[in-house]
């Protein structure tokens, strides 16, 4: 396994000043935000580490010359949007952008892209089904003739009554990842595995690890707290009774989820998210976030590997 972070909380960096940086403090990786330029639709949305929308060969170059430099690999090309989203305009945007994500990290070789399935979040499961197969299958053709591998993050994307009563994600379990990969066979379908988003749901994250070891194609350590006060007067139909943390300062027992890891020979990217508001108050701060998760995960990686 190696030992990265996701480059969203760094919004005002160059790319290379992402890769000196991870460098620096001894990661391995780093996953690289694809937003198109422009304004974020969402709080970690809208940044742009690596612009796609016109990457040729000069900007693979480019790109392929930094990692060798800092001799940081790029774990995946992200890019978090709703492709299913209700107004088909939007929804075909984001399909485009991501198909050119899936070009891009074919490009570079990573063989990678992160993700979301998207959902329309006033409509069941059954509703969307149809939905997810017309946009799915195609991409994850697309992405199979490049030979990219497409890794869905389990996030409900359940914040605020602008996202209720759904969300915004369909894949956000067992249940539903069976159907998925039932209905998409291909191994260039799979998981952004992040414990954070099983723990509050009261999903066994350790056996979902097991369940769907052929699946996992990427991993996000990010931690979740329930703040018990919340739960006690909104119940858990409400919302905002639980909060992102850094990994060791919420409920994930890392311990459990890392001997899985090994349990299951899993030998790819282990990625920290930070979206830990008490640490946003500066790029100082959110640095900060970065080397506090890398200290607390270190004893889980060997300290240098090839």
């Amino acid at each position: 396994m190696q030992l990265g972070f996701v480059s969203a909380i760094l919004p005002e960096l160059t790319l290379e000043e992402i890769l000196s940086f991870a460098a620096t403090e001894g990661f391995r990786c780093v996953e690289l935000m694809c937003w198109p330029v422009g304004k974020a639709e969402r709080r970690y949305a809208g940044v742009t580490h690596l612009d796609v929308t016109s990457f040729g060969e000069s900007e693979a170059t480019r790109t392929r010359e930094l990692v060798e430099k800092y001799g940081v690999r790029i774990s995946s090309l992200g890019y978090y949007p709703n492709p299913l989203s209700a107004d088909p305009i939007e929804r075909e945007n984001y399909i485009q952008h991501l198909r050119r994500v899936i070009e891009a990290s074919a490009g570079l070789g990573i063989g990678v892209v992160t993700t979301f399935v998207g959902r329309d979040h006033v409509k069941s499961v059954e509703e969307n089904w149809k939905l997810f197969e017309s946009v799915w299958k195609p991409l994850i053709s697309f992405a199979a003739d490049q030979d990219v591998k497409v890794g869905i993050e389990n996030c409900p994307m359940l914040f605020s009554g602008d996202e209720w009563p759904g969300g915004k994600n369909l894949a956000i379990s067992p249940e539903i990842w069976r159907r998925m990969f039932d209905a998409i066979p291909s191994k260039h379908f799979g998981l952004n595995f992040d414990p954070s988003h099983l723990v509050w749901q009261k999903i066994d994250y350790v056996r979902a690890l097991h369940e769907f070891k052929d699946r996992i194609v990427h991993v996000h350590a990010k931690d979740d707290k329930t703040v018990a006060d919340r739960l006690y007067d909104r119940g858990v139909l409400g919302l905002g009774w639980h909060i992102p943390k850094l990994p060791g300062l919420g409920d994930v027992q890392w311990n459990q989820f890392f001997s899985a890891l090994t349990d299951i020979e899993y030998r790819g990217p282990v990625c920290v998210e930070i979206e830990d508001r008490a640490y946003e108050y500066s790029l100082e701060g959110r640095q900060k976030a970065i080397r506090q998760s890398q200290q607390y995960l270190k004893h889980f990686f060997p300290s240098r590997q090839k």
